[in-house]
């Protein structure tokens, strides 16, 4: 029975990331990049401004700052994605996938500029004063009611790719494989059950305070756990620094060697984009959906608040951990080893038993995160589909979920959550092309405005 689930996932995620998916995603960054003469790049500086909160005045709708809502978003590509989910890119696509994770995620920095400006623009206040925002309420605002199948369509999508069951199951897989090896009740189903109630008992208790709390932890403990991990990883790479070089030659000779051309070539850029939309979430409408609670009246600004995000994630922190994994040569001899294990012993082979640990640590932190997050984006959907008051139930939903993560097979949970990714990418990607120009209007306006102006000479004069 197992087998067969297992035959037709992988069959449905062939099916959602062939082709199509490649040159929607690749083809409609590249589209956003030209189309909008490289807006997010050209205001980088502007971007980081904004972000200090410096420039924003925090009037309009919303209920979070530009900086919470960016950490609210990290939260959810800032954990297993980029520590686990570079392993299993590895494992599957070789050194040459990375390569394919770094071009979609230049072309996201786009991507998330349009994607999440429209997400502000098309936000929907209830009549109690809650936001709601994302590519579902994109498509119903901003594309109208003949395409109301899309919104469905995403929110359904989101219902499925919301699960936590892969950042509870790698959690799991740390304390078994890693920091307790050997533990023969660890390694029984007994365990893994206690494992996930206890972890249900602690994410419920940040989720029962809604965004603000979620925003809130995650504020305080992304950018701690994002910069040790860091520190962590320059420093594996310090040590090693004599391999980097043929690291980075191994990475493009991968990418394109003639073995590839001879029919590996598409599979390794399907993994490297599917794993680096898993990492960064760009163009799938996941952040959107946290970049739309920001409080601002001025859509363009969150837009480029929401376009550093690829940076961060993939070509920072998803670069750091694939460099150590390939100059530790872990890669070649972790027999067995996949996701989080891998990384784990990139990082024991670098520093020993402490670096095991130090990493473990910084796992649970944000694979918490991340499942705080999770319940956000997977509530909103809720909420769109059921309405307001049955949201209520989606929290013991979502718990339970937790605690039936932590007993699930790794392989199934992540092929479920990228078949779930490519989904949510179709109406995302699709309303984000045809509302194209209504971006780029609000972009010429806001650059023009006294606004802008203003806080663009306040920049200068700080520099």
């Amino acid at each position: 029975m197992q087998n067969m689930i297992e035959e037709w996932i992988n069959a449905f995620v062939g099916f959602i990331w062939g082709k199509p998916m490649l040159i929607l995603l690749v083809g409609g960054g590249v589209f956003f990049t030209l189309y909008g003469k490289l807006t997010p790049f050209r205001y980088m500086a502007h971007s980081i401004k904004l972000l200090t909160g410096k420039v924003d005045d925090g009037s309009g709708h919303g209920d979070l700052s530009h900086r919470k809502a960016l950490a609210a978003a990290l939260s959810g590509t800032l954990g297993l994605g980029n520590i686990a989910g570079v392993a299993l890119a590895l494992s599957a696509g070789g050194p040459g996938a990375v390569f394919w994770m770094w071009l979609t995620a230049l072309l996201g920095v786009s991507t998330k500029f349009y994607t999440c400006t429209l997400g502000v623009m098309y936000r929907h206040k209830d009549a109690n004063g809650n936001v709601h925002g994302g590519p579902m309420y994109t498509v119903r605002h901003g594309l109208g009611p003949k395409f109301k199948w899309l919104a469905v369509m995403f929110a359904i999508a989101g219902l499925m790719g919301f699960v936590p069951s892969f950042q509870i199951n790698q959690l799991g897989a740390v304390v078994q494989t890693q920091l307790f090896p050997g533990i023969a009740w660890l390694e029984s189903s007994a365990f893994s059950w206690a494992l996930g109630i206890v972890l249900a008992v602690f994410v419920g208790m940040v989720i029962w305070g809604g965004l603000k709390r979620v925003a809130d932890v995650a504020g305080a403990l992304v950018p701690l756990m994002a910069g040790s991990y860091m520190v962590m990883a320059i420093a594996a790479l310090a040590l090693n620094a004599e391999r980097v070089p043929g690291v980075f030659q191994s990475i493009f000779a991968s990418a394109f060697s003639p073995d590839a051309m001879f029919g590996g070539l598409i599979s390794v850029i399907i993994v490297g984009v599917s794993r680096g939309a898993f990492s960064n979430e760009a163009g799938i409408g996941t952040e959107v959906m946290a970049h739309s609670a920001a409080k601002t009246n001025e859509p363009v600004r969150e837009g480029l608040v929401a376009s550093l995000g690829p940076i961060i994630d993939t070509l920072i922190v998803c670069s750091c951990t694939a460099l150590v994994i390939l100059v530790t040569g872990v890669l070649d001899q972790a027999e067995g080893m996949q996701g989080v294990s891998l990384t784990m012993a990139a990082f024991k082979a670098a520093f020993g038993a402490p670096g095991a640990w130090l990493l473990a640590a910084q796992v649970l932190v944000l694979s918490f995160t991340t499942v705080f997050t999770f319940w956000y984006y997977g509530y909103k959907c809720f909420v769109y589909l059921f309405g307001e008051q049955a949201g209520q139930y989606y929290k013991y939903l979502y718990l339970s979920l937790v605690v039936l993560g932590a007993v699930l097979s790794l392989d199934v949970v992540f092929l479920f959550l990228i078949g779930a990714y490519g989904l949510m990418a179709v109406p995302t990607m699709v309303s984000a092309l045809l509302l194209a120009p209504k971006v780029n209007h609000a972009a010429k306006t806001y650059f023009a405005s006294h606004r802008y102006r203003e806080s663009h000479r306040s920049q200068v004069t700080d520099s």
